[in-house]
């Protein structure tokens, strides 16, 4: 569609207003198998990867959906169009390089610490035509956990709302490379270098905006990969973008068969700040044409009133909020009539919860699972959107141009298909990542010369090379879907005095999946109680992080010759 003038000028000018105001293929499908080496390749046709930037393939369709909503808060209603988020990321590229005092450049990294509010879009979209690289902090984090990830990422430039304000107070303090922040909302306050949100859409900058390539880094998401300490993962603009055309094809995205599509409404709470929030469910819906919906801090009244306002088609879960959904009194199975489909990821989904969550919904429902890691953009595996419902309990099957292979734990073969065949899943394809930031090391250890990204997890695949998890050999703690390190949690408790050693490790939690546990050596004498060491992990953490398993004080550690923890030795001590 092609506007004239004047039209594209009231468009223009109405946005401005408005922001002013506000503060396929069957399941039966097989796989292709090498028989020397056992190597799997997706069932499906390879397909092309776009070599647009992140933001350019995005909006690439825009003109079909200028007036059409793109992302809506279901908590106040507040709503943004194709149109309107095109205008503001657009002025936004060219804002970040025009203010002096940050003075950022191609491939200087912000900071995007904010809930799921609409405003997000934009603020990310225009940072990446703007050819800088992002990193996201959870909101809830404390001001020492984004203090040390935005340090190792060297962030320049925080975007956030007024209520997070203090913390950019203690990034100045802390941060040499910090040198600005923009505000969702409140003022300017030049004296502090803070940045109004509004203002800088409403001014025109004059900024050359650089070319953006598909290698150039897009995102720097914090993942703890197999173990360790949390690690930036370089994902480039060709990793994001590879995994959005392996997602949109028919085999895997009712949006690209009209006649299925239903309504345009898709409901989420999963963060965008999450890597599953951020490019599975934010951009697969916004290069899908749809409407996502979606609310900055879980509550039931805000879900369930977006449930009856907006009568999504399509749901994004996690295992917990499909709990929720089936077992809430006031979700009613009138609220979830009009839901097509449930695509669950973060965690896996039990059978038996399954079946609990379709006694509310129609028979027909398709519930769908996948398994990603930060490290691969993040989805290798994904159930068909016309999937075999006999497979519940499976992640599903390998998305285009991917390939994967099961890796013996005892003699590093590669395994056939069976139950019987279990090792460690290892992908390769377009979407893994290039590595981890500044750590050869980490990036050796999880990438091997060919490219195969080892994830940690055990699993196999059937005849039908459908794909189940059934252990992991990785360290990580797994609560409600967010990674837990063990090693990040001992650290902090080791700050206190009298603790000889200490091991962390994950017990099972019927809410959570997993809570973290504190197994705690103390020194001669000393006084310390669980109670002392639970508080000093709630004051240095975000709550998920917390110690909900508790402490347990005992004589030794159980470690191996070398000194490493022995973490699956770590429950037998109670």
């Amino acid at each position: 569609m092609i506007h004239s003038l004047s039209a594209r000028s009231m468009m223009l000018r109405t946005c401005i207003e408005r922001i002013s105001k506000s503060t396929v293929y069957l399941s039966s499908v097989k796989c292709m198998s090498s028989s020397t080496e056992n190597i799997v390749k997706s069932s499906y046709p390879d397909v092309e990867i776009s070599k647009l930037s992140l933001a350019n393939y995005i909006l690439e369709n825009v003109k079909d959906n200028v007036d059409k909503p793109a992302v809506t808060c279901g908590a106040s209603g507040r709503t943004y169009k194709y149109g309107e988020i095109q205008f503001m990321s657009d002025r936004l590229a060219k804002a970040y390089l025009a203010i002096r005092a940050c003075n950022l450049k191609k491939n200087d990294t912000i900071g995007v610490l904010l809930p799921n509010i609409p405003e997000f879009v934009p603020a990310v979209l225009g940072a990446n035509k703007a050819g800088l690289r992002i990193t996201f902090a959870n909101p809830l984090y404390t001001p020492e956990e984004i203090c040390r990830q935005f340090e190792i990422a060297n962030v320049k430039m925080m975007v956030t709302i007024p209520q997070l304000l203090p913390v950019s107070n203690y990034l100045r303090a802390n941060l040499a490379c910090y040198r600005g922040t923009i505000s969702i909302g409140g003022s300017d306050d030049r004296d502090n270098n803070v940045f109004n949100f509004h203002s800088l859409i409403k001014t025109e900058h004059e900024s050359d905006l650089p070319t953006v390539s598909p290698k150039d880094i897009a995102i720097v998401p914090f993942s703890s990969g197999t173990s360790g300490l949390p690690k930036g993962v370089l994902l480039s603009n060709e990793n994001c973008v590879a995994n959005l055309c392996q997602l949109v094809t028919p085999a895997f995205s009712r949006y690209s068969n009209p006649i299925e599509r239903g309504n345009n409404n898709v409901l989420s709470i999963p963060p965008f700040f999450h890597i599953y929030g951020f490019n599975g469910i934010l951009n697969l819906s916004l290069r899908s044409g749809c409407n996502l919906v979606s609310i900055p801090k879980f509550t039931p009244e805000d879900y369930i009133k977006s449930l009856i306002t907006y009568k999504p088609s399509v749901l994004f879960l996690v295992p917990s909020l499909m709990l929720f959904l089936a077992s809430h009194p006031s979700v009613t199975k009138q609220m979830l009539e009009p839901v097509c489909e449930v695509l669950v990821g973060a965690a896996a989904a039990t059978p038996q919860l399954q079946e609990k969550f379709r006694s509310k919904c129609a028979a027909d429902i398709s519930i769908r699972q996948g398994y990603g890691m930060t490290e691969s953009s993040p989805v290798t595996l994904l159930t068909p959107w016309k999937g075999n419902n006999t497979k519940s309990g499976s992640c599903g099957q390998l998305v285009p141009n991917t390939e994967a292979r099961i890796v013996s734990t005892t003699d590093g073969t590669s395994l056939g298909a069976g139950e019987d065949k279990t090792g460690e899943l290892q992908f390769r394809g377009p979407q893994v990542m290039q590595g981890y930031l500044n750590n050869e090391a980490a990036t050796n250890e999880t990438l091997d010369k060919d490219g195969w990204l080892k994830t940690g997890d055990i699993g196999y695949y059937d005849s039908d090379y459908y794909f189940y998890i059934v252990d992991r050999t990785k360290e990580l703690i797994k609560v409600k879907g967010m990674q837990v390190s063990p090693t990040e949690l001992e650290n902090i408790i080791t700050e206190i005095d009298g603790i000889a050693d200490v091991a962390v490790g994950g017990i099972k939690n019927e809410f959570s999946g997993e809570v973290p546990r504190a197994y705690v050596v103390l020194k001669p004498n000393s006084q310390l109680s669980g109670n002392d060491i639970i508080a000093h992990v709630q004051e240095k953490c975000i709550k998920y992080k917390w110690l909900e398993g508790g402490v347990k004080f005992v004589r030794a550690i159980p470690r191996n010759p070398s000194g490493k923890i022995l973490r699956k030795d770590l429950q037998s001590l109670g």
